[in-house]
């Protein structure tokens, strides 16, 4: 998935993910750079990334389904 810009998947920097998190929950997002989405398993939301900037508006979210709950995605942040 492109950024809606010039094609390229967005990027995220790391420490920026390491402080973000959900806006409903307030547990850890995950990041999936095959949609650029930040996603929330507990709120079942997909929150989109544009041009490099999260959107963490529920509003904008996508709602996850039950397969994409399947998939194992790795967490964010630093070493436990």
């Amino acid at each position: 998935m492109a950024d809606g810009r010039d094609g390229r998947k967005a990027d995220v920097d790391p420490k920026l993910l390491e402080l973000l998190a959900c806006p409903l929950t307030k547990g850890p997002l995950t990041w999936d750079p095959e949609r650029s989405e930040l996603v929330s398993r507990v709120a079942k939301l997909a929150y989109p990334v544009r041009d490099g900037i999260p959107v963490m508006l529920p509003s904008e979210a996508r709602t996850i389904s039950a397969e994409d709950m399947l998939t194992p995605q790795p967490r964010l942040g630093g070493p436990s």
